[in-house]
Parts: structure tokens; sequence; C-alpha cells
């Protein structure tokens, strides 16, 4: 049977792992999230322009 807790304690995370990390911190990326409030600025300044 395996010991999970024997098995953690062995583990070691490889490093293509925490050099992927650090690029995906290190960079800002464009997410959903900015692409939805970049469009709702441009809603509300057409919006504005239009009264």
């Amino acid at each position: 049977m395996i010991n999970f807790e024997d098995e953690l304690k062995k583990f070691h995370p490889s490093l293509e792992i925490d050099e992927a990390e650090d690029v995906i911190i290190n960079h800002n990326l464009t997410d959903f999230t900015d692409i939805l409030v970049q469009m709702v600025k441009e809603h509300e300044e057409k919006a504005q322009k239009e009264n």
C-alpha cells in the first residue's frame, strides 16, 4: 500500500514548473478580465460621446 506521507516527503517539483511559474508571473499577460475591463471602458466612452 502507498504511504502518502512518505511520498509527499520525497516530492520535489520539477525545475520546469518553477521556471514556468517565473515566466508567467513576470510577464504582463492579457487575460479575459483585462479584455472585459477594456470593453466596458470603450462602451462607457462611446455612451458619453453620444449624450
